[in-house]
């Protein structure tokens, strides 16, 4: 199979896994050892930037730059299961950081540390960015299978539904990408079948 690196799965009501109903993974890394993405649509409730930031240290607050209220009410996303205090920040590549970002495509890049956090409070972040709490993980071959049993759809990169559609709406956006809405994925409809 094809590497799926830097595309969206859209879960499916045949997805067995719970965690995932209604979910849209950002599939950042793809190959035969196994898969991780984070899920791109299920903000933590009562969770915002401001939150996080409070938990790193900015330096003093003679230095402190003060943050664009629009900043600091960003969402923080359930990024998965696996490894849920840990944050990552998918960001465009304005940022990069050698060692410390990782390439997903040309112009969407992973970092894991504090520095692109201080970076978006100081206003030298990326243009645009999300962060998330957790990620969700495949191991060799177990990707490949959910997706032979229809637990996913795979939709190509979207730069405008991984950062400028709401959390919220990013399912639905990712399904109409594909030409589907939640009612043609329905296992079955309710009522009686139309006569012939």
């Amino acid at each position: 199979m094809d590497s799926l690196k830097g595309h969206f799965l859209i879960a499916t009501p045949e997805m067995s896994d719970e965690r995932f109903v209604e979910t849209l993974v950002y599939l950042v890394a793809h190959s035969e050892e196994g898969a991780m993405g984070l899920v791109v649509n299920k903000p933590m409730p009562d969770m915002r930037f401001s939150d996080i930031l409070e938990e790193i240290e900015l330096g003093a607050d003679s230095d402190f730059i003060r943050i664009p209220e629009r900043l600091l009410d960003k969402d923080v996303l359930r990024g998965g299961p696996v490894d849920a205090s840990r944050g990552f920040v998918l960001h465009t590549a304005d940022y990069f950081r050698d060692g410390n970002s990782y390439v997903v495509e040309d112009n969407i890049c992973l970092t894991a540390t504090l520095d692109v956090l201080r970076a978006i409070a100081a206003g030298s972040g990326p243009e645009k960015s999300l962060l998330a709490l957790g990620y969700c993980g495949w191991g060799a071959g177990q990707l490949e299978a959910e997706l032979k049993q229809n637990g996913w759809l795979t939709v190509d990169h979207s730069d405008e539904l991984l950062f400028s559609v709401p959390p919220g709406r990013r399912y639905d956006a990712a399904l109409a990408a594909l030409g589907v809405t939640r009612a043609t994925l329905a296992p079955h409809t309710g009522g009686k079948p139309l006569p012939n």
